[in-house]
């Protein structure tokens, strides 16, 4: 990284690439400071956060369940994988007018398309998890005669928590990609709708000030995710 971004700050210095359309690392750091001195990013930064965190709490809150049956239950599983599949291969993009027609452009559509990017690679996931669970816990639960709620949440849920945190990973790379999408088609703020708007503006500085801090905030939600898998699926690793 260290490299790219000397061989950058050369190149722009020696006028082998034009600063004025792709800036460099020295400008760039200079308006990050300007922008957090004065204050302007964080109303686009509060906004995409907030966003976001509703977008992902409710994505978790309905993915994790909703994975977990239909995992279990072949029925459900049989009836909604071809639906689940034409929704995770066609980009969502494509429904955005029909969004816009549906909620109007504020919060709520916003929010949807967030849930939407996020919630269909958390219950694949999960489901793929629970499909795959070891016959030995099955057959233990079904010689305790354990109940199917109970099953969920005693059994089901522990077994596939590395697939859980894995799809939570996807889930929360493809939300934050859901938000900027939103921000640049359906928002007045945001650090997607900042950035366009500095650029449709050629200040560039603060154009990729923006995108640096995108890239930063994605970084640290999945260093975040990382942590959380590490430390509660260390013994799937070793199994």
């Amino acid at each position: 990284m260290v490299i790219v971004l000397v061989c950058w700050q050369i190149a722009a210095n020696i006028g082998l690439v034009d600063a004025s359309f792709s800036s460099d690392p020295l400008r760039i750091a200079t308006a990050e400071a300007k922008l957090f001195g004065s204050g302007e990013i964080f109303p686009a930064l509060g906004a995409t956060a907030y966003e976001l965190l509703w977008g992902l709490v409710i994505t978790f809150a309905a993915g994790i369940p909703i994975g977990l049956v239909l995992g279990r239950s072949r029925i459900l599983h049989d009836m909604t994988e071809p639906i689940i599949n034409v929704l995770y291969s066609v980009p969502y993009v494509m429904f955005l007018p029909v969004i816009i027609f549906w909620f109007g452009i504020n919060n709520t559509s916003r929010v949807l398309i967030i849930i939407w990017a996020g919630i269909l690679p958390l219950v694949i996931n999960i489901t793929a998890g629970v499909r795959n669970l070891d016959r030995d816990y099955l057959r233990v639960a079904t010689v305790f005669c354990t109940p199917r709620l109970k099953f969920f949440y005693t059994v089901a849920l522990p077994a596939t928590l590395p697939y859980i945190l894995a799809g939570i990973r996807l889930a929360v790379g493809r939300a934050l990609v859901g938000a900027i999408v939103a921000e640049l088609f359906l928002a007045s703020q945001g650090l997607g709708y900042f950035v366009q708007t500095k650029t449709s503006n050629f200040d560039m500085d603060s154009a990729m000030a923006g995108i640096v801090l995108l890239a930063a905030f994605a970084l640290l939600l999945n260093w975040v995710v990382r942590l959380i898998e590490r430390r509660f699926t260390h013994w799937a690793g070793a199994r």
